[in-house]
């Protein structure tokens, strides 16, 4: 698959098909998400291949809670998402049937390997996160280019203790987001709405457009 059309078609797969994500399949995604560019090459990222129906049962029943007060919150106007009413429809059904994805990944990644520069600053720390989500996205496009769809969320990064206890992940090794991963069940999408480059990006300065008309 060529690179642009992977990109701008991997999306987030909320409904799958129960067939298994080979171990071929996923050795191939894995074997590239390690490029992912990374600090320092400190390579802090690990991963875990959950299969076992008890250990998705249980992350499932960590995630859901979580979402539905989330979701309640939507309802009542307290959190505005800005997501068309589908699109929560759709969250709220991978919700409820998480436990059966044919598996989930957990990114996990040594905190030593890690080298935040903004925990200093008065906002949430981000940085950090720059030696480890450039390789997850690697993985979903690698997935993608093999027609694997997947889910990044960070909802259960909440329970990190309880997740840890559950997968037995070592002091010192933080999780960063779990991956739903299987084949779509209503394919990939066509068309993913973004913002126009014309919104997002600026020149010298914020809030000074680089681009005033759309490039052809």
């Amino acid at each position: 698959m060529e690179l642009t059309e992977a990109m701008r078609t991997v999306g987030t797969c909320r409904y799958f098909e129960t067939t298994p994500v080979p171990d071929d399949v996923l050795h191939q995604a894995f074997d590239v998400a390690r490029f992912g560019p990374q600090g320092g090459n400190r390579q802090p990222v690990r991963w875990i291949v959950v299969r076992d129906a008890a250990r998705k049962q249980a992350l499932a029943d960590l995630y859901l809670p979580m979402w539905k007060a989330y979701l309640a919150a939507v309802g009542a106007g307290t959190v505005n998402v800005g997501a068309l009413p589908k699109t929560v429809q759709d969250a709220d059904h991978f919700a409820e049937h998480l436990a059966q994805v044919p598996a989930i990944v957990v990114a996990c990644a040594e905190i030593d390997g890690l080298h935040p520069t903004d925990t200093e600053l008065d906002r949430v720390s981000v940085v950090g996160g720059a030696s480890i989500y450039p390789t997850v996205q690697n993985f979903c496009l690698a997935l993608r280019d093999q027609g694997v769809g997947s889910a990044v969320t960070t909802l259960l990064c909440h329970h990190e203790p309880a997740v840890s206890e559950l997968l037995d992940i070592p002091a010192g090794v933080l999780t960063a987001a779990h991956i739903a991963i299987g084949y779509p069940a209503k394919g990939f999408p066509r068309k993913l709405t973004r913002s126009p480059v014309e919104d997002i990006v600026a020149a010298e300065t914020f809030g000074r457009p680089y681009f005033t008309t759309a490039a052809v």
